[in-house]
């Protein structure tokens, strides 16, 4: 075990370094973790192996960062700031989500027709490609500190774009399912996936936003936020392990909801405050999540990425920014939201790998050609999809003119 945590924190340190290097080509730091991650992992030079992913105790800390990641959403997601957008943002969300499930669904419906392959499954295509992964936008953000509408409407739309994705899914799932085996999928998990998070973070955020009001000495507000941070990631993995058939609790939004909840207890100059305390901790969190994206990617995919992945990444990326400019502009947002928020919504990795997995152990038994298809078209679109994400959400903040450190 020793063995492992010590290689495991070399690749933290390699991490790292490779992102320092890929700064100085101004390109995002996260390009250098996420290539880390794919080049350390299993699939390459195994230093990050399957023993230590699959390690409970690896499970429990990437559980935790991911809660302090989603602190930076929280801690946007104040109601005096966004109430301003609250409409309009939800309405965007929407354009943009189901946007790119039916734009997604219908060109691989197209594909599938002629290619003689279940059109079925053009609808499980459509709801995995909905989902936004929040990481690597924020951490752009973080980077570069981008200040703007479009960063704006950014922090908040990614959380908002987890829950639909979440329903659409999970409906698309539970119709997929009878319609293959005759078997139903309860529809209860769909709130459970939505609400649970939420209550958990606000649970603990409420009583530490009220202790954070009257703290004052910096260690003393690191403590409690660290604190709060594991007891929140404590519950969570409870519920997931105990409590539940299948680990489905998103962290990030626990982590979202708990800061969301102190965010609106505490002043806005006690909220700076917190936030610049937690900065060397969340870079941290930020390096240890996304090198955990990259280590499940296999780069042969890349090889074997044919027409699938390319219909994949093209009409994904496709839905995802038309829908964000056609709800944008319904809506009558800011000019430079209209035009570059969808660039920044392309990143998917995380979540599709998630929803990859419910989809093909659903398909293996009764349908494993069709699991296949799903599995294969993914993890090349996973890889492939997250370095032209990056590029492209780049160039979409300095498009915007929201970059301060290029």
């Amino acid at each position: 075990m020793i063995i492992n945590i010590l290689r495991w924190a070399a690749a933290i340190a390699i991490a790292y370094a490779a992102g320092k290097l890929v700064s100085l080509t101004k390109l995002p730091s996260i390009l250098g973790w996420l290539i880390a991650g794919i080049i350390l992992g299993p699939h390459a030079f195994n230093l990050l192996s399957n023993e230590i992913i699959n390690a409970e105790y690896y499970e429990i800390i990437i559980h935790i960062m991911e809660c302090a990641v989603g602190i930076m959403i929280g801690n946007e997601l104040v109601w005096r700031k966004i109430k301003s957008y609250g409409k309009a943002l939800v309405v965007t969300t929407l354009y943009q989500s189901l946007g790119t499930f039916v734009v997604v669904s219908a060109s691989f419906a197209v594909v599938f027709y002629f290619a003689h392959v279940p059109v079925y499954l053009a609808f499980i295509f459509g709801g995995i490609a909905l989902a936004t992964a929040p990481a690597p936008a924020l951490s752009i953000v973080r980077e570069f500190k981008t200040k703007g509408p479009v960063t704006d409407a950014l922090i908040p739309m990614a959380a908002l774009d987890d829950l639909v994705g979440i329903v659409v899914f999970f409906t698309t799932i539970a119709v997929v399912a009878k319609h293959i085996a005759g078997e139903s999928v309860s529809f209860a998990i769909i709130p459970i996936m939505i609400f649970v998070p939420l209550l958990i973070g606000a649970a603990v955020g409420i009583p530490s936003g009220f202790i954070l009001k009257k703290v004052k000495s910096k260690w003393a507000t690191l403590a409690v936020l660290v604190v709060s941070i594991i007891i929140t990631s404590a519950i969570g993995y409870f519920c997931n392990t105990h409590l539940m058939q299948q680990p489905l609790l998103n962290f990030m939004t626990m982590g979202m909801a708990f800061a969301a909840s102190y965010a609106n207890i505490v002043s806005d100059e006690r909220l700076e405050e917190i936030e610049k305390l937690f900065n060397p901790l969340l870079g941290f969190s930020m390096v240890v999540v996304i090198l955990n994206l990259g280590a499940p990617l296999d780069y042969h995919a890349i090889m074997g990425a044919g027409l699938y992945t390319f219909v994949y990444i093209l009409f994904r990326a496709l839905g995802k920014y038309f829908g964000a400019r056609l709800g944008a502009t319904v809506t009558k947002m800011q000019p430079t939201v209209r035009k570059y928020l969808g660039f920044t919504l392309l990143f998917h990795s995380g979540v599709s790998l998630v929803f990859t997995g419910i989809a093909v152990s659903l398909l293996k038994a009764a349908q494993p050609e069709s699991a296949k298809i799903i599995q294969g078209t993914i993890t090349a679109a996973a890889v492939i999809n997250e370095i032209i994400a990056l590029v492209m959400a780049k160039k979409g903040f300095e498009w915007a003119g929201e970059m301060e450190n290029i």
